[in-house]
């Protein structure tokens, strides 16, 4: 059979209940917040058919209505269900970590937001007032701000051909992004930045905070915030909770591969193994490997949602979150992505009269990680969702179940 005509899936049940986990203790009923428990449980519907596609090993769900869990549930297995694999199954808990993948930008755009909140730059800063050897080829006009909005020039260069084993040498990554040209000398054109952005916003968190990655995670989120994980990459001892990502469903055809090999850098396959591997897992990528569950991830969109503050705890002041959120100029054409998007300094921005967070999302901000991860809040719904999966494959079937969550959630939790 030729390459592009096998098909990669899990083999589903009839009958999924086994492979559903309610955390009962955590949803409150729906009626207690104004929403029809059919509704909601619509929402639900549509994730098990996103499940029974056949493409999607494992997913986890975390919604929030006015800071109050309606849904956190999770179908699949952490082990035992994917495409090829025989052994027994290891249960899929609602809090079990996955990599968020590209969601980890607006996560990581926050500690360069924390630092501005303390007065220790400013959004409109030239990124060489702090990295000076980023001045290169006139890389000296590109300012924090238009770095984390994906308009400093450097969207793609050979960094992410490279394997795994170069994420383990950061200052050599920083060295190679400094001396990089710039596609558009003016810095005027958004392009998608799949991991380049997010080591020179690192590097700025390190020489200006005096702080490594990690820790400030750690401090500045993860601790205050309670979350259970909440990572770059993920401890070895908690390697078991973590599924696998894999590669599910058709093999991508050209010119598919020529759209995919120009975000991330290396051909589908490759890109999905290499997220498996301990030197992804092992070091520090700020705009691709933060681990975490759907519900610390839900958690960091509702204290966003909440001006800041979440069980009491301010962990950002809310002039800093509305800096965070505000646009970065209008809807623009992505020429890495090759779609019209608005970016804020670090997040994705919804649309009318449908956007990346299903319809009438225009106020809506979160990311997208690696084909089908959403993360997102939207102050019109009163809503933060996490979205987590496992599965990653170019099928159109995928695409259409993951619109039809997002309009389920779009039905049951109308404006406020």
């Amino acid at each position: 059979m030729p390459t592009w005509l096998r098909r990669q899936r899990v083999q589903v049940p009839k009958h999924l209940q086994a492979l559903v986990t309610v955390d009962h203790a955590a949803e409150v009923p729906p009626e207690r917040l104004g929403l029809q428990p059919a509704r909601v449980e619509a929402v639900w519907a549509a994730v098990e058919q996103l499940y029974r596609t056949g493409l999607q090993p494992a997913i986890t769900l975390v919604v929030r209505r006015h800071g109050q869990v309606v849904l956190k549930r999770a179908i699949g297995a952490v082990r035992g269900n994917a495409p090829g694999e025989a052994g027994p199954l290891v249960p899929l808990h609602p809090d079990a970590p996955m990599c968020l993948f590209s969601a980890s930008k607006a996560i990581s755009a926050l500690l360069i937001h924390k630092l501005a909140e303390d007065g220790k730059l400013s959004l409109d800063d030239r990124v060489a007032a702090y990295i000076p050897e980023f001045a290169a080829h006139g890389k000296h006009r590109v300012t924090i701000r238009e770095l984390l909005a994906h308009r400093a020039g450097i969207p793609t260069i050979a960094v992410e051909a490279q394997g795994p084993e170069l994420l383990r040498n950061w200052d050599l990554l920083v060295a190679m992004l400094c001396a990089a040209k710039p596609f558009d000398p003016r810095f005027e054109k958004q392009a998608y930045h799949a991991l380049t952005a997010g080591f020179i916003a690192g590097e700025i968190v390190r020489r200006v905070g005096g702080i490594e990655l990690p820790e400030a995670l750690h401090q500045w989120l993860a601790k205050p915030l309670g979350l259970q994980y909440m990572t770059y990459g993920i401890k070895p001892a908690w390697r078991d909770r973590l599924p696998p990502n894999v590669v599910t469903g058709p093999q991508p055809v050209w010119p598919l591969t020529a759209y995919i090999r120009s975000i991330i850098g290396v051909p589908f396959a490759e890109g999905v193994g290499a997220s498996n591997d301990d030197a992804f897992l092992s070091t520090v990528v700020p705009a691709g490997n933060i681990c975490a569950s759907a519900d610390d991830v839900s958690r960091v969109f509702q204290m966003l949602l909440n001006g800041g503050s979440l069980d009491g705890v301010q962990v950002l002041q809310p002039e800093t979150v509305r800096r965070a959120i505000e646009p970065v100029g209008g809807l623009q054409f992505d020429r890495t992505l090759k779609v019209p998007l608005r970016y804020s300094s670090g997040f994705m921005l919804g649309e009318k009269p449908v956007g990346l967070y299903g319809p009438d999302c225009r106020e809506a901000f979160g990311h997208l990680g690696f084909v089908s991860v959403l993360a997102w809040a939207d102050p019109r719904r009163a809503l933060s969702v996490a979205l987590l999966n496992t599965g990653k494959s170019v099928a159109p079937g995928g695409v259409l179940r993951l619109a039809a969550v997002l309009r389920a959630l779009a039905r049951a939790c109308p404006p406020v």
